[in-house]
């Protein structure tokens, strides 16, 4: 196992034994997926990272929101769409949130990264958007709430 590797893992450790109820550690998955994808990781993975990081930075989700977001694109069978890779992935790791202080300076750090990652991956916005208005998680540009997405 890697080094970055190692690091995540205790980053997971300490975003699941948040007490914030918003579900940071949702936020913390969809960056380190998108920084280290792989043209030949799982379609999926990619997808629901990027969908994560646009609705967390540019519309505000809580990591519980991106969760339901993710349950509605999983609803139905469907081809992922294909993203480009970026050289750069951003130049905040999960090495730089790490040493960061625990509590507020590291959840800082957190959506740090997350802005870091989606800037490196903005070019892919528009396919972002598409996915998004196909499966009425936006409509017109504007998210719609998570409860109107139904049940589960």
């Amino acid at each position: 196992m890697n080094v970055e590797q190692n690091i995540y893992d205790e980053l997971c450790y300490y975003t699941l034994a948040h007490s914030d109820s918003s579900f940071i550690h949702q936020h913390v998955v969809d960056a380190f997926a998108a920084q280290n994808a792989t043209e030949n990781g799982k379609p999926i993975k990619l997808t629901f990272a990027l969908v994560g990081l646009y609705l967390y930075i540019e519309k505000q989700f809580t990591g519980k929101e991106v969760q339901l977001a993710h349950m509605k694109l999983g609803q139905d069978k469907q081809q992922w769409p294909v993203f480009s890779l970026p050289i750069g992935r951003g130049v905040v790791t999960a090495t730089n949130v790490m040493a960061a202080p625990a509590g507020l300076e590291r959840d800082k750090m957190i959506h740090q990264w997350c802005v870091s990652v989606w800037d490196a991956f903005s070019g892919n916005r528009p396919v972002v958007l598409s996915l998004l208005a196909k499966n009425k998680i936006i409509s017109k540009g504007k998210c719609l709430t998570p409860s109107s997405y139904g049940s589960f």
